[in-house]
Parts: structure tokens; sequence; C-alpha cells
């Protein structure tokens, strides 16, 4: 490619609709990757969080001592050490109060049901942004392609003579925008796939762990206070 056709020149040469819509293909896919990158945080650390907690909770350990070291970090606990928290916290609470044992282990699971609504209100923040620039910036794109290529035409309307060098530069600057468009939208459906199916994975476990919660406070509803679980074996 020559200099009067390096994409560069071509951006440059381009209408301001084309140009336009090339910032706005930039920017998305700016955001997205911030997404992207910030996103891979959240769910990474909030996988490993769980693993630890599991390995803690199923270790045999005192859960009154459990539920004392996550109330210890305050904000700072999520995901299962905020599930097993607002759980043993409500189920405390009502058990002061003398309630029947159904009714202590429906109040803990209210409370762990909210908690797991808040955990993966969390994890899938800003997923929906990720859906759109993947499924929009083709689009985008596209627009941008069929008005260069439009200019491009309406051009040669004002030479005696068409030839491949009068419209090459503005075919090109228009296809620039559909390779835009596919450069900011496919990380953001490969992302948006990859994170949803980590989330789905997340909240299963959160399932998982909240009836194994929940079948341990059943069993000891009428104790002073909940003993420690079982091993992992269960």
């Amino acid at each position: 490619m020559n200099n009067d056709l390096s994409i560069w020149n071509l951006v440059l040469g381009a209408s301001p609709v084309v140009q336009a819509v090339l910032l706005l293909l930039l920017l998305a896919s700016f955001v997205s990757w911030s997404v992207i990158l910030r996103k891979r945080g959240v769910i990474g650390r909030s996988r490993r969080a769980a693993d630890q907690f599991e390995s803690d909770f199923w270790s045999g350990g005192d859960l009154n001592d459990l539920y004392r070291r996550i109330e210890a970090k305050g904000r700072d606990s999520a995901g299962m050490e905020s599930i097993f928290g607002s759980g043993f916290r409500e189920f405390s609470r009502l058990r002061q109060q003398n309630l029947p044992s159904d009714e202590l282990l429906e109040g803990s699971r209210r409370a762990m049901r909210v908690a797991q609504l808040r955990e993966i209100d969390r994890l899938e923040h800003n997923l929906a942004m990720l859906a759109t620039v993947g499924s929009t910036s083709p689009y985008v794109g596209l627009f941008g392609t069929v008005w260069g290529i439009m200019s491009a035409f309406h051009n040669l309307g004002n030479v005696q003579q068409a030839t491949l060098a009068a419209v090459a530069p503005g075919i090109a600057e228009a296809l620039i925008a559909t390779a835009i468009g596919l450069f900011a939208a496919i990380p953001a459906v490969i992302a948006y796939n990859r994170f949803a199916d980590q989330v789905s994975r997340l909240e299963l476990r959160f399932d998982t762990f909240k009836e194994e919660f929940s079948t341990i406070l059943q069993r000891n509803a009428g104790a002073r206070i909940v003993p420690a679980a079982a091993p992992a074996g269960r």
C-alpha cells in the first residue's frame, strides 16, 4: 500500500461521517477492553474466594468461629462468604426469638437468597455493555462503509473518466469502518460469552452451597450453637 492509500491517510481523508463512525467504534473498543480487564479480575477473585471459603467451611472447623472471622472483614466479604454470613446472622437472630424450626430455616434461606442476588448482580455488572458492543459494532461499521461507498460513487460523478485510481481511495476508507467494527465486536462477544458462562457456574456453586448450608441449619435448628460442618466428604 503506497503513501496515498495508507490507513492513516485514508482515515484523515475520509468524510466527516466516516470519521465519526471510526471514532465511535474506537471509543466502544476502548470501553469494552476496560470492562473486559476489570471483569476478568472481579470474576477471578470471586472464583478463588469461593475455593478458599469452601475449603475453610468443609474443613471441620467451628462455623461460629468462621462467622466471626467473616464479620470482622465487614464489607470486604463477598461471594460465598457473604451468603454464609447473611444466612448465619439471620438464623442466629431468629433463634433468639424462639421461633419454630421451619421459620428459622425459611428466614435464613431468604437472607442467603438476597445476598446471592446481590453477588450475581455485582458479577454481571457491565456484561450487558459487552453484549451491546458485540452486537452493534458490526452494523455501525457497515453504516460507515455504506456511507463511504456512497460518497465515493457520488464523487465519480464529478470526473469525466472513472478509473480505479479515482474510486479506490473512497472504497478503501469505507472498508476501514467495517474492519474497525469487527475489531471492536469480536473481543466483546468472546469476552461476554466467557464471562457469562463463568458467572453461571459461580451461581450454580452458590445455589449448591446454599442448599448444603440449609441442610446443616435444619439438622441443628434446636441446638444452642451451630456445630462444625462435616469434612469435605460430607
